[in-house]
């Protein structure tokens, strides 16, 4: 008891400092069935919609409940267990979103490159971007010949970058295409020149993420697996019935909770640390 008293103290003190520290920020909610649905589109993930995602969170928090019950004979683990499998779905999709993000970041400055090479070779932003359908990344010429159709069918340039945007869903590629936008519809010489130096930009950034990326990796991979470790055990202690037992007490069920949070707050506290700063899409 003095030890849960004890961590209610110090909790109760965190959230006092971080009141009196934090700095209050005013940021546009989104909802949350568009924030799913924006970071799906992120994850390249376009063909499933918010509601078949809870839907495959509860299923499988379902499928991994009845398996830990059949397994364990216990309640309370199997309640943690499944809180995990419908966190899983949330895990892949993130993981899914960040390695799109590093894929792409390699392959937009030769995007650049070919945008480049189109405008000084005298062809008109529309071909210019068009023409990446054909002959630019492999990952990334659907969009821009989906892009070419749109522009074809309809002659509107704003509306076919619209769709183009919404279909990269990529921090880079709407700068690329608001820059492309206004160097449309205000003109001007420098846009070879202004495109060169994104290209050189992106590269730049894309080898420094890469190094520090590569220098962090070990220490986040050793802190997963610091984290996952309680509950391997957890699941190998599954073996013996009357170890188990002792967690559908009430002290048990406390202590798989407890864990549970501190485990959480652990693995957010180590991302939080070890995150680099990351591009957010405030032209969309």
């Amino acid at each position: 008891m003095g030890a849960v008293v004890g961590l209610l103290a110090g909790f109760g003190l965190l959230l006092i400092w971080h009141g009196l520290t934090a700095r209050p920020r005013t940021r546009a909610r989104v909802p949350f069935g568009r924030k799913t649905s924006q970071q799906l589109a992120e994850a390249g993930l376009t063909g499933i919609s918010p509601v078949q995602l809870i839907a495959v969170q509860v299923l499988l928090a379902l499928v991994v409940a009845t398996a830990s019950v059949v397994f364990t004979r216990s309640v309370s683990v199997s309640v943690i267990f499944a809180v995990f499998g419908a966190v899983l779905p949330r895990v892949v999709v993130a993981r899914l979103r960040r390695k799109r993000q590093a894929d792409l970041r390699e392959l937009w400055p030769e995007v650049v490159d070919n945008l480049t090479s189109g405008v000084r070779a005298g062809l008109s932003l529309p071909e210019a971007l068009s023409a990446i359908g054909s002959r630019g990344p492999v990952a990334l010429r659907a969009p821009f010949a989906r892009f070419g159709a749109d522009y074809r069918v309809t002659g509107r340039f704003n509306e076919s970058l619209d769709a183009l945007k919404a279909a990269l869903a990529d921090p880079v590629g709407d700068r690329i295409c608001e820059s492309l936008r206004v160097a449309r519809e205000v003109g001007g010489t420098d846009l070879g020149r202004l495109l060169t130096t994104l290209s050189a930009f992106l590269r730049d950034e894309a080898r420094t993420r890469a190094e520090l990326l590569a220098r962090q990796s070990w220490s986040i991979n050793a802190a997963r697996m610091a984290i996952c470790a309680p509950w391997l055990v957890l699941i190998l202690l599954a073996t013996q019935q009357e170890t188990l037992s002792a967690y559908d007490t009430p002290t048990g069920t406390l202590i798989l909770l407890v864990g549970a949070v501190l485990t959480f707050a652990a693995y957010r506290l180590m991302l939080h640390i070890g995150r680099l700063p990351e591009d957010r899409r405030v032209l969309r």
